[in-house]
């Protein structure tokens, strides 16, 4: 198996490395289950390098930050004027070298070419990918180019690689372009593997957190999550409160003397008001602090989440050390991260790259090899997802996310303001999804006659129907129905009853089953099991558990992993009795009867069924055992306490449950979820939905 080492490399900095290094490792981490990424040369040695401790966490590393880098710029800088050029090369393949056994690829990063002294010609990048024999990546910053300059530019960098050095160039990217321009180039372009990416000013803006870590702020009001929020502008606050507020904008960061109790509270106040924009933040000037009764009163308002901050200096320098930060992409930047996930997989052809990187073939399925096929495949097709349940910030953030990345279109439920002022007040924008307000909505008549006579014959009268559709979940369960939406995920607020009890009602179970069930994802540190039913159904009879062990093979086999089915039982093979083991037994039968294609085993205990030294043991000549990726609970009891068990003491990402059996795709959340469990399932109903298209 040959490695590849991929070398990016821009030129000068603001070329977005660090963004299109991150849509070239989360592309990448779909086929390669071991990555490494290196940075040969970084700037100082004393300091963390930014982008190796971003990649390390947001993509969680196995690599020491020691392994990340082999040289800084001052110990280049030495060896160059010491005529030792040879050495810097030879100590970059050994230390290259020396991952290869460890990693299935290898990614190295440039350092741009301004940090560098005039002594380091501008090839430097180019000779270490030479002497890797890596696949060259250039990035070229067109900001302030016109179309003339740029191709020339294009024309030089494409061919340097190549022409000078005799390597292969992978693919180039012509970064921040004008989005006047950007049609007329994609259409004249050269070579398929130039990619043109439009100018984005919010990747250029700076976020409460960049104010923070660049001032040295102490914070006195906020939560981790309300330091993301992006800086669109600043305010300094030198006039009247009744002058100031009228000049606010959406976005801005408030700059005001500690001692301005005024402006403070009347900034504050606006946030409450439907009639003024919401701003990202608050610094205070001076060192001064306000008095303990009024940061007492801040900390008891209800849903206040703007960041506020206290710095030393006086506010003309804070304004003047403001307007000289730089922006960066942190690895808790969701908002920026969803947006350059979505410039990347809009504007770049990753199978074009994929298909010139050496095939490898791997059996391995890490989690964030499944989470990036889920994303892939979604947006693929996008479709249309209803989440009823606006009024949660999870969803809202989850939203934004989805939308940024261009995984699917979203239908949020609700009051369109009530949504809006929520989002504004999150610093998120949900404006690219459709809001429907359900009590006011031209389809809501329509959808109550229509369940009405699906369930009038079973005694529901008009008036219960009606009552019934003040429920977010059935207005969109019935738009599922009649295709006004192809899926819907509910369940952050809701009981998985309320989910489940207008999908049944409305869609119904496809022909095949009696039941609707849900398994779970469980993603291990190199494959994706399937669990089943660890959510629904009690004590299902032989029939139903049959049905269930059919179902999950089929969402398995949709969603990549080859179905192996283990029938759990406290007994494996013919080694025990009773009436449990019976039950798996004649499941079992059912199963090879109705679906005789299906490779399954039964009843077998887990140990037997996942680990391959025990199933010699017991079950020597079965081709499931040790190697099953569906799994059977016989019971629900069995298969939520094993499902939780594993995730908490083998650190698995439990994705689900998945609900199964229906005519058309609903979904149910943990009201516990996290904005990633949200957005996993969300891709997850887009996938089913594309099977019924």
């Amino acid at each position: 198996m040959r490695i590849s080492t991929l070398y990016i490399a821009a030129s000068q900095r603001g070329s977005g490395l660090l963004m299109i290094s991150l849509g070239i490792m989360e592309m990448l981490k779909a086929s390669y289950p071991r990555i490494a990424y290196v940075r040969p040369i970084i700037a100082d040695k004393a300091h963390e390098d930014e982008d190796i401790a971003f990649m390390r966490t947001y993509f969680a590393l196995d690599i020491d930050y020691a392994n990340m880098w082999v040289y800084d710029v001052a110990d280049v800088t030495s060896l160059i004027a010491q005529n030792q050029e040879r050495r810097i090369y030879d100590t970059i393949i050994a230390h290259v070298k020396a991952l290869e056994s460890s990693y299935d690829i290898i990614v190295c990063s440039g350092l741009d070419l301004d940090r560098f002294d005039a002594i380091v010609d501008f090839d430097i990048n180019l000779r270490i990918a030479s002497n890797l024999n890596a696949l060259y990546i250039p990035i070229l910053n067109a900001k302030n180019l016109d179309t003339f300059d740029l191709s020339k530019e294009l024309t030089h960098t494409s061919n340097r690689y190549e022409s000078l050095y005799g390597g292969k160039t992978l693919a180039t990217f012509i970064n921040r372009v004008d989005a006047s321009h950007l049609a007329t180039l994609v259409a004249k372009r050269t070579s398929p593997m130039h990619f043109y990416l439009p100018e984005t000013a919010e990747l250029d803006r700076p976020t409460v957190n960049d104010v923070i870590s660049t001032l040295s702020c102490d914070i006195l009001h906020g939560n981790p999550e309300d330091f993301r929020r992006v800086i669109m502008g600043t305010k300094i606050a030198s006039m009247g409160l009744e002058n100031f507020i009228q000049h606010i904008d959406e976005g801005d960061l408030v700059i005001v003397s500690g001692d301005r109790a005024d402006i403070i509270i009347g900034t504050i106040a606006s946030m409450y008001s439907r009639h003024f924009p919401h701003i990202a933040g608050i610094v205070l000037t001076g060192g001064l602090v306000p008095h303990r009764a009024l940061l007492h009163l801040i900390k008891g308002l209800n849903d206040f989440a703007i960041p506020i901050v206290s710095v030393d200096t006086d506010t003309y320098t804070t304004a003047m050390a403001l307007q000289k930060m730089p922006a960066r992409i942190r690895p808790h930047s969701q908002r920026k991260i969803a947006l350059a996930m979505g410039l990347f997989a809009t504007h770049v052809d990753t199978q074009a790259i994929q298909a010139q990187l050496v095939e490898q073939k791997s059996t391995i399925m890490t989690p964030s090899m499944f989470e990036y096929m889920l994303m892939s495949r979604a947006s693929k097709k996008r479709m249309r997802i209803v989440l009823p349940e606006s009024e949660d910030a999870r969803i809202l953030q989850a939203t934004e996310i989805v939308l940024r990345r261009k995984v699917v279109d979203v239908i949020l439920l609700g009051k369109e303001e009530s949504i809006k002022h929520q989002a504004q007040s999150l610093g998120i924008d949900v404006s690219s999804a459709t809001i429907i307000d359900p009590q006011t909505s031209a389809l809501t008549q329509g959808y109550i006659e229509r369940f009405y006579e699906m369930r009038k014959a079973k005694g529901l009268t008009l008036e219960a129907a009606r009552d019934a559709f003040a429920h977010g979940s059935y207005f969109g369960t019935m738009m599922v129905a009649m295709g006004d939406a192809d899926g819907m995920v509910s369940g952050a607020t809701h009981t998985t009853a309320d989910t489940i009890r207008p999908a049944l009602q409305i869609i119904k179970t496809t022909p095949d089953v009696t039941i609707v069930s849900s398994c779970f994802f469980m993603c291990m540190d190199h494959e994706v099991l399937v669990y089943a039913d660890c959510a629904i159904n009690q004590n299902p009879n032989a029939q139903e558990l049959a049905e269930i062990a059919i179902t999950s093979a089929k969402t398995a086999a949709q969603f990549g992993i080859e179905p192996k089915i283990a029938m759990l039982s406290y007994s494996t093979g013919s080694s025990g009795h009773g009436s449990d083991v019976e039950l798996v037994v004649e499941a079992t039968r059912i199963t090879k009867t109705q679906a005789p294609h299906l490779l399954i085993e039964g009843p077998i205990q887990y140990d037997a069924a996942i680990d391959p030294t025990v199933a010699r043991q017991k079950l020597p000549h079965s081709a499931i055992a040790g190697h099953a990726s569906v799994f059977i609970f016989p019971d629900l009891n069995t298969g939520n306490n094993t499902y939780k068990a594993v995730q908490r003491a083998a650190n698995a990402i439990a994705v689900g449950p998945v609900l199964q059996g229906l005519n058309k795709p609903v979904n149910d959340l943990s009201r516990g979820c996290t904005i990633a469990d949200i957005v996993n399932t969300v891709a997850i109903t887009a996938i089913q939905a594309q099977e019924n298209v």
